[in-house]
């Protein structure tokens, strides 16, 4: 997640999209390609929700003889937040898909593996976090929950973003994160705070209107040591829970607040390239649908149908006998069409608190949307309040891009283009937050070719259709084309 892999799409490891499934039992030796790449990112699954279960972090270290853009921390960490279900992953996948509803909503987020002293399964055995007073340490905070959008704090401290997705970024302090699934973000924690106490560490959901979501916060502990030596008992009766600053549950103010405030470093070591004018302009809404339930079935979906979701009203539907980067690359028609819409079929107020129920109901099909090679592109993302609206977390394999503009609404070019750009140090990132009926502006050049997933990291929305893929043509010199494929690819 969030490797570029240059020229080489055929480890990017999305299900029918650049390859099929690893089977049972089989093997795939993966080639991952490093290039610019620097600081936290990971790796998960792409099949189904094997996600839930399947993850780790991948910390990308300064090169020899470089350093890194902020004092050396004295150790680094990897924070991972995950999400845990009573009910077998696999069980609760079946169900929801074929109940058409939405899935169980999870019994608890995971700090590092563990739910936290909330929990009595946990509470001898939550994550604690040693460290020694007067000393840095970079945490590497990676969200790999299935569902929502996360808020997390230490108690007493204040937090210094300083990376995100892989790139440096101009340094802030916060009393809180919000961090998307799929986001990684760095963090320096100075431990500044008296060695005769523990401190709470704790995370919980944000859900701008999800009916059901867990309201459990989950903790862990950061406590003192002096000379490698625990000076307090690390227990949660000698923290202090009333000191965690956490966001209400649904408070989008704060979660677009936070997020608003990364900027690229910009400097002479870290350049930013962004394109200052874009030659293909997409215009991509993001929609929760409604389908009708099949003759016969009971549906768990709003007035009795299925849920959906949509990009431009297409709601994906993946191929089961040939993945779109094999049919691309050997020329084999009917796996994919290549008349993915550049815009919205239908445009009407897509933020407005009412929308006609004829709206909601999207195409089907696997259409892609070819770029050309070195083409300077501007994608915007468009929320929808069709049945309610969320927030969407939007991923783009194969290429970051440069976060330039956002705001809440229906997007207006000629106001927001003009007046709230930001084509100077925008932040680049490999996943954004579009706001609940809001709007996020990207651009990017289309320099990596090859066949490339871009989809909802909110993996319910994944599943229900979500995404779209991106195919990049090849270039015209020798490094500028799609690398062949290995001789070890899983067959359907």
């Amino acid at each position: 997640h969030g490797v570029n892999q240059p020229r080489y799409p055929w480890a990017d490891g999305p299900e029918y999209i650049t390859q099929c499934p690893i089977q049972p039992g089989g093997k795939f030796s993966q080639k991952v390609i490093f290039t610019t790449e620097e600081g936290t990112l990971w790796w998960h699954a792409h099949s189904e929700w094997t996600r839930a279960t399947v993850y780790g972090a991948i910390v990308v270290y300064p090169k020899k003889g470089h350093a890194y853009p902020f004092p050396k921390p004295h150790a680094d960490l990897p924070i991972i937040f995950g999400e845990w279900w009573k009910q077998d992953i696999f069980e609760l996948f079946d169900d929801f898909r074929r109940s058409g509803g939405d899935p169980l909503v999870s019994h608890a987020i995971t700090i590092n593996g563990q739910p936290g002293d909330r929990y009595n399964c946990s509470r001898q055995d939550m994550f604690k976090l040693a460290v020694d007073q007067g000393k840095t340490y970079l945490l590497r905070l990676i969200n790999a929950a299935m569902q929502d959008i996360l808020f997390f704090s230490i108690a007493g401290h204040q937090l210094t973003v300083v990376g995100t997705d892989g790139t440096y970024t101009k340094p802030f302090k916060s009393d809180y994160i919000t961090i998307s699934p799929g986001q990684t973000i760095d963090v320096l924690l100075r431990a500044d705070h008296p060695i005769a106490a523990s401190y709470y560490m704790a995370a919980k959901f944000y859900s701008s209107a999800r009916a059901a979501v867990n309201l459990n916060t989950t903790t862990a502990l950061l406590h003192y040591t002096t000379n490698n030596t625990t000076t307090t008992t690390p227990t949660a009766a000698a923290a202090n829970f009333s000191a965690v600053s956490l966001p209400a549950t649904a408070d989008t103010n704060a979660s677009v607040a936070f997020t608003a405030r990364f900027r690229s470093l910009a400097d002479k070591k870290h350049p930013v390239d962004v394109p200052q004018k874009a030659d293909t302009n997409l215009y991509f809404t993001l929609s929760m649908n409604a389908v009708p339930c099949p003759a016969g079935a009971t549906c768990a979906g709003p007035n009795g149908a299925r849920l959906a979701a949509s990009v431009n009203n297409v709601s994906l539907v993946l191929p089961t006998s040939m993945d779109v980067l094999g049919a691309y690359y050997r020329g084999i028609g009917g796996v994919y069409g290549d008349d993915f819409p550049s815009n919205p079929p239908v445009s009407f107020d897509f933020t407005n608190l009412t929308i006609p129920a004829v709206d909601r109901t999207p195409a089907t099909g696997n259409q892609v949307r070819v770029l050309e090679y070195n083409s300077s592109v501007e994608l915007v993302f468009q929320g929808t309040n069709l049945l309610g609206g969320v927030d969407h977390p939007m991923h783009l394999h194969g290429t970051n891009f440069y976060v330039v503009g956002w705001g809440f609404g229906n997007f207006d070019r000629a106001k927001d283009a003009n007046k709230t750009y930001n084509l100077v140090d925008p932040p680049f990132q490999n996943t954004i937050a579009v706001p609940r009926n809001g709007w996020v502006a990207v651009r990017f050049k289309a320099t990596n070719p090859g066949v490339w997933f871009m989809h909802c990291h909110l993996e319910r929305h994944a599943s229900w259709g979500m995404g779209m893929t991106f195919i990049v043509k090849n270039g015209k010199g020798p490094n500028d084309k799609m690398l062949p494929p290995p001789s070890d690819m899983p067959p359907c």
